[in-house]
């Protein structure tokens, strides 16, 4: 019988391979369905807001630009359900596999449909 039952633990977890890996030098790869940063077509955008009104997390409020009524997304309030992309009669809104959507600022998570200061939006009841 062994004293130290331990010891025995100790020496199988040194001889495996470890679990951690090298990221950010080594990519992960990513499983088939994956829900990143979604993409918008903004040529495919008719303005119908159906993305803004059934998005779950309430992360899409649509803007007025130019005239025309665009949808901008919050991604620190998404939670990547990609109901927007169903509810979406155009398929102006994709999915990708963007994932490092770390910040300092809260606002680099705010993604606009035009780069323009002059964006009007809208409340939702």
């Amino acid at each position: 019988m062994m004293k130290f039952p331990m010891v025995k633990a100790v020496f199988a977890c040194l001889l495996r391979k470890p679990f951690t890996r090298r990221y950010p030098e080594v990519k992960p790869d990513l499983p088939e369905g994956f829900r990143g940063k979604q993409i918008f077509n903004i040529n495919l955008c008719i303005g119908c807001g159906l993305c803004s009104r059934d998005c779950p997390a309430k992360a899409i409020e649509m803007v007025e630009v130019n005239g025309k009524r665009y949808p901008m997304f919050h991604l620190d309030r998404c939670i990547f359900c990609y109901q927007c992309e169903e509810s979406c009669p155009r398929s102006a809104i994709k999915s990708s596999k963007i994932f490092e959507l770390a910040s300092t600022d809260k606002l680099d998570l705010v993604i606009k449909p035009i780069k323009e200061e002059s964006v009007k939006t809208e409340t939702r009841a």
